[in-house]
């Protein structure tokens, strides 16, 4: 077992970063906001995260893949998308860090449900749902994964953290156990698994156990300082 580095924390504000065809500014402190400018790129989202726009802004209903299945599993059936030229704004009612990935073509991430924020159009979107004890604590159900993917040339995913975030790159043969409501996000080449350590209050005690997601390198892991735990309904 190889002990990795220390988590950093990321960038927490940004001014005219400009990435795969949209410039984006995020500000503030308590509640950040996400604001992008579009031009011929369009952008996904959930579209409880909208904040305001251009009035020249066009937005609309962008039909995913799987809808009746996320209509079974509680997940919304479908998501919204702007088209520029124009700009547009989006924060999530909860106080933390608001910040961008940048995804080459052919990369991918896996992201805990409800820290998406908004996607360039490159980027494609999946889900699957994680079962296990140590993924049902919090909710009795576990929880699902989002994986976006760049198949079509490079994109930019936009994520929300509660408290703030950090990040951690593993190399091959390193790992860190994280609480499981604090972790954010992870390449695809890191393996999750499950580590149970028993606690005993005393010789004839029987205490509890805690539970951490072990998580094995290559790649990077990014963790919240804050968990922040919301239903997943059936």
């Amino acid at each position: 077992m190889t002990t990795g580095p220390a988590p950093v924390l990321k960038a927490t504000s940004a001014q005219a970063e400009t990435f795969a065809g949209v410039t984006y500014h995020m500000d503030g402190e308590l509640v950040p906001v996400l604001t992008v400018e579009l031009s011929s790129v369009p952008i996904y989202f959930e579209h409880h995260v909208l904040l305001w726009k251009d009035t020249g802004t066009q937005v609309g209903v962008k039909q995913l893949a799987g809808a009746f299945k996320r209509v079974l599993s509680g997940m919304p059936v479908f998501m919204t998308e702007a088209h520029g030229p124009g700009r547009i704004a989006f924060s999530r009612d909860g106080s933390g860090h608001v910040f961008a990935m940048h995804l080459k073509q052919g990369q991918s991430l896996d992201v805990r449900e409800h820290q998406f924020l908004a996607a360039t159009d490159q980027l494609d979107y999946t889900f699957a749902r994680v079962k296990g004890v140590a993924n049902m604590l919090l909710g009795g159900t576990g929880f699902f994964i989002d994986t976006f993917t760049a198949h079509k040339g490079e994109g930019v995913l936009w994520l929300h953290g509660y408290g703030n975030v950090f990040e951690v790159f593993l190399n091959v043969g390193e790992q860190i156990d994280i609480e499981p409501g604090g972790w954010v996000y992870k390449d695809r080449s890191v393996v999750m698994e499950t580590q149970f350590q028993k606690l005993s209050t005393g010789m004839f005690a029987s205490g509890g156990q805690i539970v951490w997601n072990r998580f094995k390198g290559p790649g990077r892991i990014g963790l919240q300082s804050m968990s922040m735990f919301i239903p997943t309904a059936e």
